[in-house]
C-alpha cells in the first residue's frame, strides 16, 4: 500500500504567477549569488536556473542600486523575482517599486515598528507578499534570554512576534521560514510554527553547507518536513551553483513521490558482475537528460542477471553484459546491444518517449 501524505492546507497567497499554499504544488526555489546590480550576469544565472526548473528566483538587494536593477532583471525573466532585505526598510520601498513579486525581511532586524510599518504599506499598497524570515543567528536578545540560547521555542516565539505585528498594520499576504542550520531544530521549530498558525510556509535547512553535507542535511530536514505534510515552498541551501539547489529540491520531492519534475534515474552501485564502465555510463546519461522535464523513470543497470528485474517499474532502462548490453522497458528484454551504444540507444528511446507526450 502507498504512502499517503497527507499535507497541512495553509492559506494560499500569490507570488508574481505563481500560487504558494492551499492546494497549489509545492514550489522550489532558489537564491542567486551574482552581484544582483551586474545585470547581465544576474539574468545569466536566472536564466539557467530556469532551465533547471527554478520556479521563484530571490536577489540580494544590499545597497539601492540592487534595487532599482530589479525593474531590468524582471523585464529579462520569466519566473517570480523576490528582493532579500536586511537592516534598511528604504531598500525594501525601492524593491517594491522597482516591480519586485515579493520581500523577505526579517522586522527584527529592520528596526522601529514605524520602519515596519513603512514596508508592510508599501507592500500593501502594491499587493505583493512578504516572506517573514527568522533564522537561528537573529533572534531578539529577550527571547534568546528567555529561552537561554536559540532553540526551536525561541525560534517559533520570534516568528510570531513578527506575524502578530503585521498583521496588527492589518497584513496578512504572508509566507515564513524559521531556519536552524541543524536539523533537529529546524524540524522542531517548524513544526511550532505550522501548529500555530495556517500561513504558507517555506522551508530550508539554513547555511546548510557545500555539496555533500548540504544535500544531506537539507533532504533531512526538508525532507522529514514534506513526509508530515509542512511545507508550500522550499530552498536547497548548498555553497554551489545555485542550479544544484533545483536539482536536489526537485529530487527530494520525487523520492517522497510528491511532485516529478524531470527523469527519475536509478542505478545499481555495482558489483563483481559488472563488466562494463557504469560510473561514466550513468555520468553520461544524467547530464545529457539534466534540464529534460520529462517525467519517466530511467535504470541503468551494471548486469542482465538481476537488471531488468530489480528495474521492472522503470519506464526504460539498459543493462551490462561483457562488452554488451541490452536495452528494455517495464522489466522486457527489447534488444542487445553494444556496449558502446548503449547510452546512444537510451537517449534515442528517451527522445521518441518525449516526441509521444508532445
Amino acid at each position: 500500500m502507498p504512502f499517503i501524505i497527507k499535507r497541512k492546507k495553509t492559506r494560499q497567497i500569490k507570488i508574481g504567477t505563481v500560487r504558494v499554499g492551499g492546494t497549489a504544488p509545492v514550489v522550489v526555489q532558489s537564491m542567486t549569488n551574482t552581484f544582483t546590480q551586474d545585470i547581465p550576469k544576474t539574468v545569466s544565472q536566472i536564466h539557467r536556473l530556469e532551465k533547471a526548473g527554478c520556479e521563484i528566483v530571490r536577489v540580494a538587494v544590499p545597497d539601492l542600486e540592487a534595487a532599482k536593477a530589479i525593474s531590468s532583471i524582471k523585464q529579462r525573466i520569466s519566473i517570480p523575482i523576490i528582493a532579500d532585505i536586511h537592516f534598511d526598510y528604504r531598500l525594501a520601498i525601492a524593491s517594491v517599486k522597482s516591480d519586485a513579486d515579493g520581500l523577505r525581511i526579517n522586522p527584527g532586524n529592520i528596526g522601529s515598528e514605524k520602519k515596519v510599518k513603512a514596508i508592510v504599506d508599501c507592500a500593501a499598497d502594491f499587493d505583493i507578499p512578504i516572506r517573514i524570515g527568522v533564522n537561528s543567528g537573529s533572534l531578539e536578545k529577550d527571547i534568546l534570554k528567555k529561552y537561554n540560547g536559540v532553540t526551536a521555542e525561541a525560534m517559533a516565539e520570534s516568528a510570531m512576534r513578527h506575524i502578530d505585528l503585521l498583521k496588527s498594520f492589518d497584513f496578512q499576504n504572508l509566507k515564513i521560514s524559521i531556519k536552524a542550520s541543524d536539523v533537529h531544530r529546524t524540524v522542531a521549530a517548524y513544526r511550532l510554527i505550522s501548529s500555530k498558525t495556517d500561513l504558507p510556509l517555506h522551508v530550508g535547512v539554513t547555511e546548510a553547507g557545500g555539496l555533500y553535507s548540504g544535500i544531506v542535511k537539507s533532504s533531512l530536514g526538508i525532507g522529514m518536513l514534506l513526509a508530515e505534510g509542512i511545507g508550500d515552498t522550499l530552498r536547497v541551501s548548498l555553497t554551489r551553483d545555485p542550479v544544484e539547489e533545483i536539482r536536489v529540491g526537485f529530487e527530494i520531492l520525487k523520492a517522497l513521490e510528491i511532485r516529478r519534475y524531470g527523469p527519475d534515474i536509478i542505478s545499481c552501485p555495482t558489483c563483481g558482475r559488472c563488466k562494463i564502465d557504469l560510473f561514466d555510463i550513468a555520468e553520461r546519461v544524467e547530464k545529457a537528460l539534466l534540464l529534460k522535464p520529462l517525467p519517466i523513470k530511467i535504470a541503468i543497470m551494471g548486469c542482465v542477471v538481476n537488471g531488468p528485474g530489480e528495474a521492472r517499474e522503470a519506464d526504460i532502462g539498459i543493462a551490462g553484459g561483457d562488452g554488451t548490453g541490452i536495452l528494455f522497458k517495464k522489466g522486457k528484454v527489447i534488444k542487445k546491444v553494444p556496449e558502446d551504444k548503449l547510452v546512444d540507444v537510451l537517449l534515442a528511446e528517451v527522445d521518441k518517449l518525449d516526441e509521444l507526450r508532445d
